[in-house]
């Protein structure tokens, strides 16, 4: 889409609108001759500013590849909901491997992590805009800009102006110098164009806007008169709500002349799924109407303002006061359908999900008992998990049924679950998911089990946008006497939208699955003795995991007890975390399986004492031959850092693996750690109904 026509009309009114705002806003800085209250951050690099283009920049001309720059606001408080408006710019090749970037983090007070909100790879000439939602929250904070300089050696990035007002992003009366970073989606005839005003060039259509309701006021309209084919389309596109936000979204517009043209808005998802949520119907000429309509964006959406004309000289559509409010239309406060309620980890029981009696039980909600020798759940490695044909192995031409909960139609939900196989000579199609009608009536297969690693807890995912209410039923089958086996499910989660769409919102801070890199561990350099980033099982036979706990098909760190010595350590050490008053929550997976494994220890390290560990945590010797889940609950009001060690066992056979490690801010909720012994138990391969 090309926006560059709308940015450089802006940019031409941007010393106008200065000169009308007497105050700058907390937050905001427009960069004339300073940074404002904004402070770089030691030891990074410093933003320049430039006074003739009234920008601040950092660029890689100095040899400064790969090199950050941090620019911390001052602390900023803003009871009400608020937008940060962003004018920028990355400079460089397009084809490096590891291109500049621009991040926007929020540091809450007293947290130890700063929270991405936005970040953004995109090359660009010129300027472009990006709007960014903050909830209203009590608690003071600050905003965090970081410039990441890319590998090449023309890489630069820079920031016109970042300003920061209450209300909701997508909220525009068109008055402001960058139309709240609407932009139009460029069509050789028909677009939209800002209208009123002392715009240069612009033909003031209407004697009067909606928001100041005389000739100087601005609005955004299509006109009809360059168009050249039937129904031609212009599309002003809204910023991209990031932010999950429910409630009524309202404009005023008024038309011109042909009423059989179509004005509608839709909304349009990260995966590119459009929905129409409203179309004009009867309307009155020559003046503004207000149109209202729910807007549910639980998942990352644009909104889309879409003119249709049928026909040359067809008239215009004209668009203002865009509002939106948190209660719906109908006066109810805006509340989303709670997709999280129909998943389920089996810990408390069952939720919501049931089983009929027409094909007997089939589903068993079951326990490993402690070092049981055969794959604990995957929610803590000790806990509940659903079992089906455990009781029935044998009977060729078995199914069993485990049904969802009713979940809404016309919704996009993602579905995600564990599940291992074990048993079956062939895997495929012993387990598939399948769509039931409210009557129980099967209308579809929509995932089956193909071929996968044995003594792996595998992810999987699916997607489904149905019409109508229904059903999800998990079947597993018994083939034949002589291939029947066992179906484990555990930790279904459902949320709305498109699976794929989760890649693009940005991440938990303080959560690691190495699924991309070591997250910024660091490791303690000892000959031999390190922890390995792997993918699969590791070398060697009857010792550590086979997969990893996140995907089943992931990413761990672990230690190679082959090429180390009986007692030599390792130490993945953490980055620095900030001082927080209260009690601090550390969550991890751990794997000790092998008969000679050594010990796993947690040490916290303050920055008072950096030569002395404080022991949190330990294990010894061989504990499962599943991922266990570890909670550790501390105190510490200093800046610190928390060393993983592993130390080698008596034989090769002692790898240890960790995964999946979230810091959070707070008491642990289960602070439970059910496992306390080591070493073989006498309840071998023993399940508890």
């Amino acid at each position: 889409m090309l926006y560059y026509w709308v940015l450089l009309l802006l940019l031409s009114m941007t010393a106008v609108q200065l000169a009308e705002v007497a105050e700058i806003s907390p937050g905001s800085c427009t960069f004339e001759n300073s940074t404002c209250a904004y402070t770089s951050a030691f030891p990074f690099l410093q933003w320049t500013v430039n006074t003739e283009g009234h920008y601040i920049s950092v660029d890689s001309s100095n040899g400064l590849r790969g090199q950050k720059a941090v620019l911390i606001s001052p602390d900023l408080h803003f009871a009400e909901w608020s937008c940060i408006r962003l004018v920028y710019q990355i400079a460089g090749s397009e084809t490096t491997p590891s291109p500049s970037s621009l991040n926007v983090f929020v540091r809450p007070e007293g947290e130890s992590f700063d929270y991405l909100l936005w970040s953004a790879e995109e090359h660009s000439d010129s300027w472009l805009i990006s709007s960014i939602d903050l909830k209203n929250t009590t608690k003071r904070f600050k905003v965090i800009l970081e410039g990441v300089l890319g590998t090449n050696a023309m890489s630069s990035i820079a920031i016109f102006e970042v300003k920061m007002s209450t209300g909701y992003c997508i909220e525009c009366d068109f008055e402001g110098n960058h139309l709240c970073g609407y932009m139009n989606s460029w069509n050789p005839n028909v677009n939209w164009f800002v209208g009123g005003g002392n715009v240069k060039n612009s033909r003031s259509i209407l004697p009067r806007d909606h928001t100041l309701n005389n000739e100087l006021g601005h609005y955004m309209y299509a006109d009809s008169v360059y168009v050249k084919h039937f129904q031609e389309v212009a599309q002003l596109v809204s910023p991209l709500i990031i932010t999950p936000i429910s409630g009524c979204l309202s404009f005023y517009y008024q038309l011109q002349r042909e009423s059989s043209n179509i004005f509608v808005v839709h909304t349009r998802d990260l995966h590119g799924s459009y929905d129409e949520i409203w179309k004009m119907g009867a309307v009155r000429q020559g003046e503004w109407n207000l149109a209202e309509v729910d807007l549910n964006a639980p998942v990352p959406l644009e909104v889309i303002f879409e003119v249709a004309f049928n026909g040359i000289q067809a008239g215009y559509v004209a668009l203002d006061d865009i509002s939106f409010s948190p209660v719906s239309c109908s006066g109810q406060q805006g509340m989303f359908f709670d997709a999280r309620e129909a998943g389920c980890d089996f810990e408390e029981g069952m939720c919501q999900f049931h089983q009929d009696d027409v094909n007997g039980s089939g589903w068993s909600r079951v326990k490993v008992k402690p070092n049981a020798y055969e794959m604990g759940d995957h929610t803590t490695g000790l806990g509940y998990f659903m079992i089906a044909n455990k009781r029935f192995t044998g009977q060729p031409g078995y199914f069993g049924h485990l049904y969802g909960p009713s979940l809404p139609g016309n919704i996009q939900y993602c579905f995600r679950f564990f599940y291992n196989l074990y048993g079956f000579y062939k895997t495929t199609d012993s387990l598939a998911v399948y769509i039931f009608e409210e009557n129980h009536v099967m209308q579809e297969k929509i995932w089956s089990a193909h071929e996968t690693p044995k003594g792996v807890w595998m992810k999987a995912e699916i997607s489904i946008h149905k019409p109508m209410p229904f059903k999800v039923a998990f079947v597993s089958w018994c083939k034949s006497f002589w291939d029947c086996g066992s179906a484990a499910l555990d930790d279904i989660s459902v949320s709305i939208g498109n699976c794929q769409i989760s890649d693009r919102i940005p991440p938990l801070p303080g959560k690691c699955t190495f699924e991309k890199n070591d997250c910024g561990f660091q490791q303690e350099w000892q000959r031999r003795g390190i922890w390995h980033r792997i993918q699969g099982r590791t070398p060697t036979y009857n010792t550590g995991p086979n997969g990893d706990h996140t995907s089943g098909v992931g990413y761990y760190m672990y230690i190679e007890a082959t090429n180390m010595v009986f007692g030599q350590r390792a130490r993945l050490i953490s980055r620095e975390l900030r001082a927080v008053v209260g009690k601090q929550c550390l969550t991890f997976y751990y794997h000790m399986y092998g008969a000679g494994t050594g010990l796993l220890n947690v040490y916290l390290i303050k920055e008072s004492d950096i030569n002395k560990d404080t022991l949190l945590w330990t294990r010894k010797g061989e504990q499962s031959i599943t991922w266990l889940k570890a909670q550790i609950e501390y105190e510490n009001e200093q800046q610190h850092k928390i060393v993983f060690e592993a130390v080698r066992g008596i034989s090769i056979r002692s790898d240890i693996a960790i995964d999946d490690i979230m810091f959070q801010n707070g008491p642990c909720y289960d602070s439970s750690d059910p496992l306390q012994s080591s070493g073989y138990s006498d309840n071998f391969n023993d399940i508890e109904f």
